[in-house]
């Protein structure tokens, strides 16, 4: 079974794509690692999530990283860091196949969030005097605004459909912490994280990558009672979770699914090997589970 899809004017056919940060303590780094996104046509196809032919859309030395779809899944948000070695916020134009720069600021901004409610999104932004705090913009890089004063230093962090956010805050260990909708305190609910947090679509639960003695497993938080239980074991901490229940996972070549309460293993979607893409990294699916946007080592 095959559709044809559209990226950036390109038409490519769904088909089964090879099926069988940052660091995570700090998003700033002395010298970014070479990186492109790459977008790929994504279907459900008898229950099973299938992808289409990657299309590299960042092909361009240096770091382009950290995806996160616009709520209309017309574009997606990235961190791009360009010649002049400052890190901005850039987005990508799916039906255009074309980037334009959206901040432009002496501070480096990284891990672009679309908010929950109205338009403009949220960054981790490295302040002129290197603190890292939450930060949001209007649609079009204007307007900056702190938005928690007093919740530093802040890697990453993931908004609920309500309003609450979760924080990866720096530390030894690294910990989770919790601001509920209309707070301005972060409540520490769990520690020794990775840097996964993603919203559940439609839920109150955060889901975030938590370090144990053999890796990493992903955790749910229920944003209510703040109750924290284990969902399954992780084969890195880069996943996404998408609206229709299932878990999308990297794993060096490969991206690999987990359906919540149907599954009992990962199960392959697609390996990139002999196509040459290395690495896999961050990840993101377009609201409506159309395509995804994943991360990935230069190949040059």
């Amino acid at each position: 079974m095959s559709r044809l899809a559209s990226i950036g004017g390109l038409a490519v056919r769904l088909g089964l794509a090879g099926t069988a940060p940052l660091g995570l303590g700090t998003p700033l780094l002395a010298q970014a690692p070479a990186t492109d996104i790459y977008l790929a046509p994504l279907a459900t196809v008898a229950g099973r999530l299938v992808l289409g032919i990657p299309v590299n859309v960042t092909h361009r030395p240096g770091y382009d990283n950290q995806p996160a779809f616009l709520p209309d899944g017309s574009a997606f948000l990235y961190t791009s860091i360009r010649e002049d070695g400052q890190a901005d916020i850039w987005r990508y134009d799916l039906a255009a196949g074309t980037s334009s720069r959206v901040t432009v600021t002496p501070e480096s901004e990284y891990s672009p969030t679309p908010l929950p409610s109205g338009p403009g999104f949220s960054v981790v932004r490295v302040e002129a005097d290197s603190t890292q705090r939450l930060w949001a913009f209007a649609a079009d890089g204007s307007a900056p605004r702190l938005l928690l004063p007093e919740v530093k230093p802040v890697g990453y962090h993931a908004w609920s459909d309500q309003g609450d956010v979760a924080l990866f805050v720096l530390g030894s260990p690294a910990t989770l912490r919790l601001v509920p909708a209309g707070a301005t305190t972060a409540i520490e609910v769990a520690r020794d994280i990775g840097r996964g947090l993603q919203r559940v679509p439609g839920e109150r639960r955060i889901l975030f990558a938590q370090r144990d003695s053999a890796g990493f497993v992903i955790a749910s938080l229920n944003l209510d009672g703040g109750r924290v239980t284990r969902v399954v074991r992780a084969p890195l901490n880069d996943f996404f979770a998408l609206a229709d229940g299932a878990l999308l996972a990297a794993d060096s070549t490969r991206l690999l699914t987990f359906r919540l309460g149907v599954d009992t293993a990962w199960i392959p979607v697609a390996d990139f090997a002999a196509q040459g893409i290395q690495r896999v990294t961050r990840i993101a699916v377009s609201p409506r589970g159309d395509y995804v946007a994943f991360v990935a080592d230069d190949s040059r």
